[in-house]
């Protein structure tokens, strides 16, 4: 029962709100409820290990085939829970009381709508509705982009995003079809992914079956994890949206694909996996070094948070690349990391556009002065996106890179791949502290303009950094809750 709170308590915020309720209080109450109650999930977790479901329910939708609306978590989903309820809250406590047009009902309503579809995707037992979950989040995300966004481009963006995540869905959905009526018979029709899980690991599909089932599902997840060389809807929609919708897909809603490749492709189709490693390989490397590289070569800051969110996806995919618990742990913990990481960012990314007459590297200058509390943070987020010691982001790194190297008796595919990502680490550090230097070191620019000092929302912002520490320094908070 809590998980279906968690899961609609946005949905009943969100209608309330659509019915005349007042926004920011609204959905801030909703998150914070929203928040207490991953909280008491978590400490379950804990608890008990995180190996197997727990809070499961479920009701029936259909007999044949068996549809069900169904939620539970297990350590996986857990994790992802507990990150969507905490960048969700965070989000919404940046956001400003009204929209840019005055009105406030969407500018409130889709942020919530977005956890709500993160939720339930993250939660779902049942196939059909871990797809159609994670779609109902898609749908706020194109209409901020397009009515609230920032910049002249703001619909052909809008458009972009759409367009490509309207194609990995529809292909990842093929995907999933033929999975689906490859594992099932009239006698057996169902959509829960327990039980399909078992089915695939008795019937032990033909391998080039596999193989040709698990592309449609690696590259549906992967459009929708801005894999390369489906990324470049990415950037500019998280330098377009506003800031609360840039920090729940980056942070949130994009962690939905590698989640699926975890949950389904994965554990259901193992020798598909085998049959395009070296491809995955050389895919994932394009995202961490390539991505890396144009991140370097950005001109604004809010495209290079962009670019470097689709670059550290890489790590992830390197992690579920390794085939065994310490790299797929290595890429959950690198997920949650990420996902408060670049939350993080975007936060103190939309302050410096609410004060500044421009995000322009080399128009900005000695900032530290007149914004210090922006300026402690913004180093605090650029360290831990770097991957410092000390924080959750190197934490995953090196469990990713122990995954890559375990019980390896020889230098492989694999284990190149994971020395080439190496570089990834030096190429973040340049882009990342040339971008701190330029913001907040030197002398202002001549002309800058700071349209108001500094009056930044500190609590969301000290959570997330206090969050990045703390399983920084205990991974095992995280950890403990997956196998092992």
């Amino acid at each position: 029962m809590i998980i279906d709170l968690i899961v609609f308590i946005p949905v009943i915020a969100a209608l309330a709100i659509g019915l005349g309720a007042e926004g920011r209080k609204t959905a801030l109450g909703a998150a914070g409820a929203n928040l207490i109650l991953g909280l008491i999930v978590i400490s379950e977790l804990m608890r008990k290990g995180g190996e197997e479901l727990i809070f499961e329910t479920s009701t029936v939708i259909l007999e044949n085939p068996k549809l069900t609306l169904g939620f539970a978590v297990d350590g996986m989903s857990g994790v992802l829970l507990l990150l969507t309820v905490i960048v969700t809250f965070c989000a919404v406590y940046v956001s400003p009381e009204k929209a840019p047009d005055g009105k406030v009902k969407l500018y409130h309503i889709a942020p919530l709508l977005i956890s709500a579809g993160a939720l339930g995707a993250f939660c779902s037992t049942d196939l059909f509705f871990l797809f159609a979950f994670h779609e109902l989040a898609l749908i706020p995300t194109f209409l901020m982009i397009g009515l609230y966004g920032h910049g002249r481009d703001k619909l052909a963006v809008a458009w972009k995003i759409t367009i490509y995540l309207g194609v990995g869905s529809l292909i990842l959905l093929g995907g999933l079809i033929a999975l689906y009526s490859n594992l099932t018979s009239a006698e057996s029709a169902t959509f829960n992914i327990a039980d399909l899980t078992a089915i695939a690991e008795t019937m032990q599909l033909d391998q080039e079956v596999q193989k040709w089932i698990f592309l449609p599902l690696f590259l549906g997840f992967g459009i929708l994890v801005s894999l390369f060389p489906f990324h470049s809807w990415a950037a500019p929609a998280y330098a377009s949206a506003p800031t609360s919708i840039a920090m729940l897909h980056a942070g949130v809603l994009k962690k939905f694909g590698l989640y699926g490749i975890l949950r389904v492709a994965m554990p259901m189709l193992p020798k598909g996996f085998e049959a395009w490693e070296g491809l995955i390989l050389v895919l994932l490397l394009g995202n961490i070094i390539y991505v890396g590289f144009v991140t370097i070569s950005q001109k604004y800051l809010d495209r290079m948070l962009g670019n470097s969110s689709v670059m550290h996806m890489g790590y992830a995919f390197l992690g579920i690349a390794c085939v065994n618990h310490i790299g797929w742990n290595g890429a959950v913990l690198m997920m949650f990391a990420h996902g408060i990481s670049i939350a993080l960012l975007f936060a103190l990314c939309g302050s410096l556009r609410e004060r500044l007459s421009t995000l322009e590297l080399s128009e900005i200058g000695g900032l530290a002065s007149k914004v210090p509390f922006l300026a402690v943070s913004f180093g605090f987020a650029a360290f831990a996106s770097i991957g410092l010691p000390g924080f959750a982001n190197f934490a995953s790194e090196i469990t990713i890179l122990f995954g890559a190297f375990n019980g390896a008796g020889e230098v492989g595919n694999l284990q190149k791949a994971a020395i080439l990502a190496l570089w990834g680490v030096v190429i973040s550090a340049v882009y990342m502290l040339r971008a701190y230097r330029n913001v907040f070191q030197g002398d202002s620019a001549q002309g800058l303009t700071l349209v108001r000092r500094d009056s930044l929302n500190k609590i969301p912002i000290i959570l997330m950094i206090v969050v990045l520490l703390l399983t920084g320094f205990f991974p095992n908070l995280i950890l403990s809750m997956l196998p092992s």
